[in-house]
């Protein structure tokens, strides 16, 4: 699991190769990420939007942006820890994201960054 801490924010993630949703002899590698955000600061903070870097190595660089999460922009009190999960399918066995989620401080109004800390996919699965 690849954890940071940054503006009070906790985030960590965890990654899974899905075979069930992958086509390996048709190059579609297929994995979900699960993402834990623990909040805490002494305030509560709502997540507005994303920003992904989705790296692939033999393919072209991906970015990805959008308001909230799998449809959702939770609140996080103090002390509060959200989880969801998604996923992302790559050409290659080996792919990579990063980014970051923008908050708001519900006290202030107050924007943050929070960088998500780069995660690997990657599919062991081929034998030489």
């Amino acid at each position: 699991m690849n954890t940071a801490i940054n503006s009070g924010v906790k985030i960590s993630v965890s990654t899974q190769f899905r075979p069930d949703l992958s086509r390996v002899y048709q190059s579609v590698y297929f994995f979900t990420y699960k993402v834990e955000i623990e909040n805490r600061n002494p305030f509560a903070v709502q997540l507005l939007s994303r920003f992904w870097r989705i790296f692939d190595s033999l393919d072209e660089l991906r970015t990805v942006q959008g308001e909230g999460v799998i449809g959702e922009q939770p609140i996080l009190e103090p002390g509060e820890v959200y989880t969801y999960s998604s996923g992302c399918d790559f050409v290659s066995e080996l792919g990579s994201m990063s980014g970051y989620y923008i908050f708001q401080r519900l006290d202030t109004h107050k924007l943050l960054q929070v960088d998500v800390p780069k995660f690997d996919m990657i599919y062991l699965g081929r034998v030489n």
